[in-house]
């Protein structure tokens, strides 16, 4: 049975093309979607609409399904479309007319926001552990190497000195930036979208606030259009955050592809983080840095999607804000599997000093010579005239 028609008579090809994937993608939330029914549930029963025994069946119900989606072992159909029918199935199958009564005061739009939000917020948390994970690498490869002198570039031509510690703190940094755009979004995020309906309220006497702490939310989204104009633009920003983290491995992975080579040759690559060729015996290629580089772009365009799709519609729900979900999935997987990647490249990540010292050119001193002359009185524009002369 349909949530949304108790007899449908749509064509299975149309059913086909609006299922889409989503019944694979669910799968991830299916024990959000889990939690948000087990504070429905005891909410129903304060407002008097659930007995008590009919709470608790609910909720056992409701765990046990939980644990099996832990455990790969509940399954979603095509034909059940997503996690939200294929939770409710099961409950009425085992619970009969209890069952049947957990969608009372919801719609499958609140529902399905209600799931996401808090699938988001639990992949934003693991996402700023990651981002501490990184900086604990990056700040070990630092006491490792940080005095080891390296040049600066600027027009990718040597411009003046710098060092390891330098280089790796920039990241360091950089991320440190990235975990305020990731609060921001969470603090963004940590408002319940559940009792919103499809976009306009219940006509039930939903008590929203004992939801919304249940689920872990310190405040309502109060406006329940809102909750639906929502969807697309909190995806939106997620990915924000995403490529901004991206952005930064995308710049340190096109430096170790840089100063790993050759002609540079700063960076020792252990073979372990490294492919080969299948025609070229010697080959040992930084595969996973151009790999990195490379998905910041995937990452940067999923946000782009997300913003696209919820752009000129009309307030309030639309069919099109599904499409929003995976993009948003990849991003998230895509930006954990890639911090991670990164962590453990660091942490086996070699310098070569001897190439370091060597690259330490006479050139790389010459606003430093300037300098010396400002010091001893002499206007800054005739020391570099001065100093020029030299080059």
């Amino acid at each position: 049975m349909k949530l949304w028609s108790p007899d449908s008579d749509t064509d299975s090809r149309i059913e086909a093309f609006t299922v889409g994937d989503d019944y694979e993608l669910d799968q991830e939330l299916v024990v959000y979607d889990c939690e948000a029914s087990k504070a429905h549930a005891k909410m129903l029963g304060a407002i008097g609409i659930l007995e008590s025994a009919e709470v608790e069946s609910l909720v056992e119900e409701l765990e046990k399904i939980q644990a099996e989606a832990e455990f790969g072992e509940f399954a979603i159909s095509p034909e059940q479309e997503d996690c939200h029918t294929a939770i409710e199935e099961r409950l009425t199958e085992s619970l009969g007319d209890t069952g049947k009564k957990i969608h009372t005061g919801r719609s499958r739009n609140d529902q399905v926001v209600t799931a996401l939000r808090l699938y988001y917020r639990k992949q934003l948390d693991s996402m700023v552990k990651e981002i501490d994970r990184f900086n604990e690498s990056a700040n070990a490869f630092d006491e490792r190497f940080g005095e080891v002198e390296i040049p600066g570039f600027t027009h990718t031509r040597k411009a003046m000195p710098s060092s390891m510690g330098m280089w790796v703190n920039a990241f360091i940094s950089g991320m440190e930036d990235n975990k305020i755009l990731l609060e921001s979004t969470l603090e963004m995020l940590d408002q319940s979208p559940l009792g919103a309906g499809a976009g306009y309220g219940v006509p039930l006497n939903l008590d929203r606030a004992m939801t919304a702490e249940a689920m872990g939310f310190s405040r309502v989204q109060e406006n329940p259009i809102a909750t639906q104009n929502s969807r697309g633009k909190y995806e939106a920003t997620i990915l924000h955050g995403c490529s901004m983290i991206m952005l930064d491995l995308n710049k340190m992975a096109s430096d170790l592809v840089n100063y790993s080579a050759p002609a540079y040759g700063f960076f020792e690559l252990p073979e372990k983080l490294c492919t080969g060729s299948s025609i070229m015996p010697q080959k040992n290629n930084p595969d996973v840095f151009e790999l990195v580089r490379a998905k910041y772009h995937q990452v940067a365009g999923w946000q782009q999607q997300a913003q696209n799709i919820a752009a000129n519609l009309q307030s309030g729900y639309h069919r099109d804000l599904q499409l929003t979900k995976e993009p948003v999935m990849r991003g998230l997987r895509t930006t954990l599997e890639s911090l991670d990647i990164m962590t453990y490249a660091l942490e086996n990540l070699g310098v070569n000093r001897d190439r370091c010292a060597e690259s330490m050119t006479a050139e790389l001193y010459a606003t430093e010579r300037a300098y010396e002359l400002v010091k001893q009185g002499v206007p800054f524009r005739d020391a570099y005239r001065k100093i020029s002369e030299d080059y």
